[in-house]
């Protein structure tokens, strides 16, 4: 299973450096400072992003919702901001992640304690929390000119040449690769995805984890809603559209098995990074809009279809070895 992760990681960044090797040969500015920068700083919202969408599909789940929950936290943290210019920072920043894990709970006691599916649950949800973005702000835009300086100014601010969203990332992928390799609440997500009967059969409490998830996948949400509002400078009713596509991409491009209990850190900030790149690299090589989003599609369905192949090995060896155990039974 570690061998095969590993061969797809290793694979996917051979892919990459391949990618950007072409991309720059076609457009050297491509690797400019100023473009290596905004794919990293653009790179650091899908790979937060990409991440707690991870714990969703371990658990054989989906998080149709996250845009939209960074929409309203975004839109919400914005009109705060207009309102009060010179509220703290951190002030901000708490409201944000209060107001974002509050929506993931909502979809976490849905999906845990009410046993609605999270497809279902999600897509009722993100198109709540959308027409809660138009409610709240009125259909109108919040300016760059009408947000705190503060507001703005930390997510963009420098340190070692790298924004604050870039080290925010840092950290929150940091506690998420510790969270899914050495605490046992993360342990338990994997073999809960893997196969859910045993699980429970175990004694792991799959009510407690799921409800865990979608508050990770809320609060981590509600960050990036005020991180993306602050990058961009600008807060709108169409904040993040269609963003939680990208955010399931990164994750099926870097081998998490849509089927539960696959996946690993590294493998998702990869498909991350690869999206990231197509998307930045498109208009560069002067690639026409109207293209744009059909190669990009293109290439998600090309690692959909190399993920599912790749999934064909370890599907067989798990059912040679599920046809073998009576056998080893009966034979003792």
């Amino acid at each position: 299973m570690r061998k095969l992760l590993r061969a797809r990681e290793a694979a996917l960044a051979l892919i990459i450096a391949g990618l950007v090797g072409l991309i720059t040969l076609r457009a050297p500015v491509f690797l400019s400072m100023g473009s290596l920068d905004t794919i990293v700083t653009d790179g650091a919202i899908l790979s937060m992003m990409a991440l707690v969408q991870m714990l969703a599909i371990l658990t054989r789940g989906i998080d149709l919702s996250v845009s939209a929950n960074m929409a309203l936290t975004g839109m919400v943290v914005a009109l705060l901001s207009r309102a009060h210019p010179d509220m703290a920072v951190g002030l901000t920043m708490a409201l944000a992640l209060g107001l974002g894990l509050l929506l993931g709970a909502i979809n976490g006691v849905l999906i845990a304690y009410v046993r609605i599916p999270p497809i279902v649950v999600t897509l009722g949800t993100m198109s709540v929390f959308r027409g809660l973005v138009f409610q709240v702000s009125g259909g109108a835009w919040v300016n760059a000119h009408e947000m705190g300086p503060g507001f703005i100014g930390f997510p963009t601010a420098r340190l070692f040449g790298l924004t604050s969203i870039v080290w925010i990332a840092a950290l929150v992928i940091l506690i998420g690769w510790a969270f899914l390799a050495h605490v046992r609440k993360g342990r338990e997500l994997y073999a809960l995805g893997g196969n859910p009967v045993a699980a429970r059969y175990v004694g792991i409490d799959d009510t407690h984890n799921l409800m865990l998830v979608y508050a990770i996948i809320g609060l981590v949400a509600g960050l990036c809603g005020y991180l993306w509002v602050a990058r961009y400078a600008v807060a709108y009713t169409e904040i993040a559209l269609g963003f939680e596509l990208n955010t399931v991409a990164a994750c099926v491009i870097g081998g998490v098995g849509m089927a539960g209990g696959r996946g690993s850190v590294l493998g998702c900030l990869l498909g991350a990074l690869f999206l990231v790149i197509i998307f930045n690299a498109l208009p560069i090589i002067d690639v026409s809009p109207f293209w744009q989003q059909a190669i990009s599609g293109f290439v998600i369905l090309a690692a959909v279809i190399l993920n599912s192949r790749g999934d064909r090995p370890l599907g067989k060896l798990i059912l040679r070895r599920t046809e073998a155990a009576p056998v080893a039974g009966a034979a003792s």
